[in-house]
């Protein structure tokens, strides 16, 4: 019996499904979702439903959603879970929502991991004040850092519970589409394995092989992150307050610290790949560098110890002209480019992702038309709810990729963060843009433009009169001037006209784009479902009895985002 087979039997022979305390559960298998096809005999000609390449968040979401579903799904991943997993750790309070609605969060185990309820920026080793995440209606007002270890082990583990088959160790080689099924073929410990599926979704990450075969090629250059981070353990400050760190000669890079509880944090930096070639060399010292110099990190990790190494990986971001989906293939989360340009969220854009495509998968399986056209309906549904801001954010990038520019870019910083720190409205609408709780291009407006500016030259005629010729600077507070000489080295050479002229081409098309969207949404406005925090948590309200039973311990939350969706809404 080959490992397909294996898999369809497992799946078949299971009635339920054992938690930690060995109690046996009856599955959710609605009557109305058939398992195998409606064809006469097409049952035999399967392994399976639904494969699964990638068992991270995105990946086993979706999973846990198709089996809740009575389809029989195999999650597949060249990983033993636990494993690790380079990234920032902190899930926000959308991704929190999709949790719940799962039924991740109901464990001691989670309940234990650190909140976090305010976030500081720091300039040049100014910090410039706190943000507190919003309130938004009444989801969760803070977020968690929670490892990467640990989450994805719990998601991967409500897939199980869900009735999924998960077959880890094995590495995926190749994938051969027919018009009638898609087989995946690997290598294991044990030797080639293959698996022929109705479906094939893509969770396999940022170089996501399933990706590569449905776009044919790499993904473009200037859609790339590199990211490094390592934990510490005795670090100071707040367990409340996560850091992020700018500084003059990394930017449009940053570092962050975020505590994961009992006195560890998470401690990284990330760049694009564009405005520093050398990343994959010269991220690790940087990190260090920053580590040592940076009078905001410094002061936090002065008395700590790093636990394990300095990890790196790299990452892609959306980009709305590539392919989700294509004939019997989709892709989720990190393979899919669903990671924020701006400022590297994937958890959330991952589980908002595999719903969505478990929505449509399970139509189309039900159906039996799994031909690309029929399964572009989860692109759309994926670029009518976050187009607009991807786009907002690939615009604010490409301004901010030219260096020479820095300069001007730190200074908006400083003043957003000074205006926040004495309007509490102002502060509210970035922080639900900070924190993706709110569409960028509806809660930023046209006055919150005017008190910008009016807050920049009131700035620039304090700092005018505080340098007068003959007055020093302020004690306590490093130039950036300073910073630049002693952090990173990184200086760039002067700006050629060809790199501005490809710079300014980049930001007409960013902005093009932007304008795109925008009049897309405001066509089909009122033709489709919302977005932002009505749109989440109306989705979410459709699958209420999906994963948990009524009154199950998912059922509060829901009707906390269900009263936090009438109140946005109205």
């Amino acid at each position: 019996m080959n490992i397909g087979s294996a898999a369809r039997n497992v799946v078949l022979a299971r009635g339920g499904f054992a938690d930690g305390s060995g109690v046996m559960r009856p599955r959710c298998r609605p009557s109305v979702r058939p398992a195998w096809p409606t064809r006469a005999g097409a049952a035999s000609g399967y392994d399976c439903d639904v494969v699964v390449v990638g068992g991270g968040p995105a990946g086993a979401a979706a999973a846990a959603r198709l089996a809740a579903r009575g389809f029989t799904t195999v999650v597949v991943d060249r990983a033993a879970f636990p494993r690790d997993k380079v990234c920032g750790d902190f899930v926000g309070p959308a991704a929190l929502a999709e949790l719940a609605d799962l039924g991740v969060t109901g464990t001691e185990a989670f309940g234990a991991t650190n909140t976090i309820s305010e976030c500081a920026l720091h300039i040049d080793g100014d910090q410039l004040g706190a943000l507190a995440i919003p309130q938004v209606g009444r989801l969760l007002a803070y977020g968690r850092v929670i490892p990467r270890r640990h989450l994805d082990a719990w998601v991967l583990d409500t897939a199980r519970r869900a009735g999924a088959t998960v077959l880890d160790g094995r590495k995926v080689t190749a994938i051969e589409q027919a018009p009638d099924a898609v087989t995946v073929r690997g290598h294991c410990v044990a030797g080639p394995w293959q698996l022929r599926t109705r479906l094939l979704v893509g969770a396999d990450g940022s170089n996501s092989i399933i990706a590569r075969a449905l776009r044919g090629s790499a993904p473009p250059r200037q859609d790339r992150i590199v990211a490094v981070r390592a934990y510490f353990d005795d670090v100071g400050g707040p367990a409340g307050q996560a850091d992020i760190c700018l500084c003059s000669d990394s930017f449009p890079g940053y570092s962050w610290l975020f505590p994961c509880g009992s006195g560890q944090a998470n401690v990284g930096v990330g760049m694009l790949v564009s405005t520093y070639p050398q990343a994959g060399r010269n991220l690790r010292e940087l990190l260090g560098r920053l580590i040592a110099e940076d009078a905001s990190m410094r002061h936090r990790l002065r008395g700590a110890r790093m636990d394990g190494k300095v990890l790196g990986c790299p990452l892609t971001t959306y980009n709305p002209r590539l392919p989700l989906a294509g004939d019997r293939v989709m892709l989720v989360g990190d393979a899919a480019g669903l990671i924020n340009p701006l400022n590297g969220e994937g958890i959330q854009y991952a589980l908002h992702s595999a719903r969505w495509a478990a929505d449509v998968a399970a139509d189309c399986l039900t159906s039996d038309r799994l031909d690309a056209a029929s399964l572009h309906r989860y692109q759309q549904r994926v670029r009518h709810s976050l187009g607009q801001d991807m786009a907002f954010s690939r615009l604010v990038v490409q301004l901010i990729r030219h260096r020479h520019l820095n300069p001007v870019w730190l200074r908006v910083l400083r003043v957003i963060a000074s205006r926040a720190s004495i309007d509490p409205d102002y502060a509210y609408r970035v922080g639900c843009v900070v924190t993706g709780l709110a569409p960028a291009t509806t809660t930023l407006s046209l006055s919150m433009a005017a008190k910008t500016a009016g807050h920049a030259r009131m700035s620039a005629r304090t700092d005018a009169s505080r340098h007068r010729p003959g007055r020093g600077r302020p004690s306590g507070r490093p130039s950036a001037a300073a910073s630049r000489s002693t952090l990173g080295g990184m200086a760039a050479p002067g700006a050629t006209s060809r790199e501005f002229a490809d710079w300014a081409a980049g930001a007409r098309r960013a902005l093009t784009d932007l304008i795109f969207q925008l009049a897309r949404a405001k066509f089909t406005r009122g033709r489709s479902e919302g977005t932002g925090l009505v749109g989440i948590a109306s989705r979410l309200n459709q699958g209420r009895n999906r994963l948990c039973p009524p009154g199950g311990r998912a059922s509060g939350h829901r009707q906390v985002i269900a009263d936090a969706a009438r109140k946005d809404g109205a």
